[in-house]
């Protein structure tokens, strides 16, 4: 089920905590990016304004009291559209980026396939490995997306290369299969 998100509200996170230990810095940081969380700058950040993560939000707040820190937990709305569209930007950037990321995986992905076939090389083992590739790229697209609230124009272009990634696999599997059984 997808939440429906006001393009103009967000949450804002606005918090210090102790440097040391650094673990706990990076932890939060992990966490936060993990919900989809964009950095305006070192230790505010803004999250899209939904039921669950305003109960994740507050959840982090008790985390962050808990670490000897201070936090304000803020309800944010954009004061005109200039202002709406620089944030949405944001959180279109951060998912491009991820997008681009994951284009790229796709792209070595395609090379490896080419590269099995101009070795001649299609075997089970081969196959089990690029399958277990495969499997790794879907999902991470699933994550990705999980977190493009604002629909991030390199989505379908993610997903068109997913679905290319899979069809490559398809025919190396095929190929695997004639090269494994000569005569079925």
């Amino acid at each position: 089920m997808v939440e429906t998100m006001k393009k103009d509200s967000w949450l804002t996170l606005i918090y210090k905590i102790p440097s040391e230990p650094s673990s706990k810095r990076v932890a939060l940081w992990r966490r936060l990016k993990g919900l989809g969380a964009v950095y305006m700058q070192n230790g505010v950040c803004m999250l899209p304004k939904t039921d669950r993560l305003i109960r994740q939000a507050k959840l982090i707040e008790n985390d962050i009291i808990g670490m000897g820190g201070e936090v304000l937990l803020l309800d944010a709305t954009a004061m005109d559209a200039g202002q709406q569209e620089r944030v949405l930007e944001r959180f279109t950037d951060e998912r491009n980026d991820q997008y681009r990321e994951f284009i790229g995986q796709c792209e070595a992905f395609e090379a490896e396939i080419a590269k099995e076939f101009s070795k001649n090389k299609f075997t089970y083992a081969e196959l089990e490995e690029e399958e277990a590739e495969l499997q790794k790229l879907q999902r991470w697209l699933e994550k990705i997306r999980a977190l493009d609230f604002y629909d991030a124009p390199l989505s379908s272009e993610a997903s068109a290369w997913l679905d290319k990634c899979e069809a490559l696999l398809d025919g190396y599997a095929q190929r695997v299969f004639e090269e494994q059984n000569p005569n079925p």
